[in-house]
């Protein structure tokens, strides 16, 4: 069955237009229906009041240190898992009432590496990669075991890939189709993940001001997942101070930026983290570009009060938005017929 729902207003791909309707295909992708487009006989229409989007998603979270099904009630249409035990995370894609999950398997780690020595990374949450030839077989791993990410770690605080390797890493990603998130931490390692061809920094980073020409390069290269709000969890800290100018500059240079608060890792709220886009604010972008980081066209997220885009009450009522599951069992009060 396609599901439709209509509301007063309508966010969509940088644009807020009044009035509009979301269709949900069965796999759970989203588009605009034309007004002029007849509801198919398949079709169940529900009309709603305030603003519809794409699903919102969080593109940094460890399933096993969260409860999933809280995300989904706190407003998280989907999530990226970033680091966990492969068997864990492909036993809790597609349940119900859990937020729609894309996960990178086992971090791809050197011997000994990072996050090996934390308490918090259970066995089997990473893999040890001792040549290029093993990085591949590595890979190859996480892509069987249903993968759609690869998240390889480069830390300064501890053992490092070589950088032949790393790039070996990547390059068998993409050969697999798979996009790579490196967690790049400490002097040295953002360079190494840019000059390895990686998609994504786990982190903006934040232990030291990158220069200008770095930070060009990543915009030219490399995506920046935020999670500004682990630098003191909404007390101001120099880090995140830094991570603010880091990711303004990157951005500076035309940087693509996604969501992602790296839940499990501290106090942070088990929901939209209105904290995490005020940060996002203080870089520099707008409402339109935050909700540009934070939606994909798969799922629906429904803001009942209507998405207000004042900069100054924004991130509060975004916080508001609940995620709508396609189907008759919904139970979301309706205004007007239902067709």
């Amino acid at each position: 069955m396609t599901a439709s729902y209509s509301a007063d207003s309508l966010w969509w791909d940088g644009g807020f237009r009044s009035g509009g309707t979301l269709r949900v295909s069965g796999d759970g992708g989203v588009a605009v229906a034309s007004s002029s487009e007849p509801a198919g006989s398949g079709d169940l229409v529900r009309r709603l009041p305030g603003t519809l989007l794409p699903g919102l998603v969080d593109a940094h979270v460890h399933a096993a240190l969260v409860d999933l099904p809280t995300l989904r009630a706190g407003g998280l249409a989907g999530v990226w898992d970033l680091g966990g035990v492969p068997a864990q995370l492909a036993g809790l894609r597609g349940r119900p009432g859990m937020p729609r999950l894309r996960y990178a398997g086992p971090f791809l780690i050197p011997p000994g590496g990072y996050p090996s020595d934390r308490a918090w990374a259970p066995r089997g949450s990473w893999r040890e990669i001792r040549s290029a030839a093993d990085g591949a077989e590595a890979v190859e791993e996480v892509r069987a075991g249903g993968a759609t990410l690869v998240k390889v770690t480069a830390h300064a605080g501890g053992p490092l890939l070589p950088q032949p390797t790393l790039a070996a890493v990547v390059a068998a990603a993409h050969d697999a189709g798979l996009p790579v998130v490196v967690h790049a931490e400490g002097p040295g390692t953002v360079a190494a993940a840019v000059e390895a061809g990686a998609d994504w920094l786990a982190h903006t980073p934040w232990t030291e001001p990158l220069d200008a020409g770095l930070a060009r390069e990543c915009a030219a290269r490399t995506g920046w997942i935020s999670t500004l709000d682990i630098h003191g969890w909404g007390t101001p800290t120099a880090e995140l101070g830094t991570a603010v100018a880091n990711l303004r500059l990157f951005r500076s240079f035309g940087g693509r930026v996604r969501y992602g608060t790296d839940l499990g890792n501290g106090p942070l709220p088990p929901a939209i983290n209105p904290r995490e886009i005020r940060g996002l604010q203080a870089a520099g972008l707008t409402p339109d570009d935050v909700l540009a980081a934070m939606t994909e066209h798969t799922g629906v997220s429904w803001v009942p009060g209507g998405l207000d885009l004042d900069p100054d009450r924004f991130a509060d009522v975004l916080a508001t938005a609940r995620v709508l599951s396609p189907g008759p069992d919904h139970r979301t009060p309706l205004r007007g017929s239902q067709q």
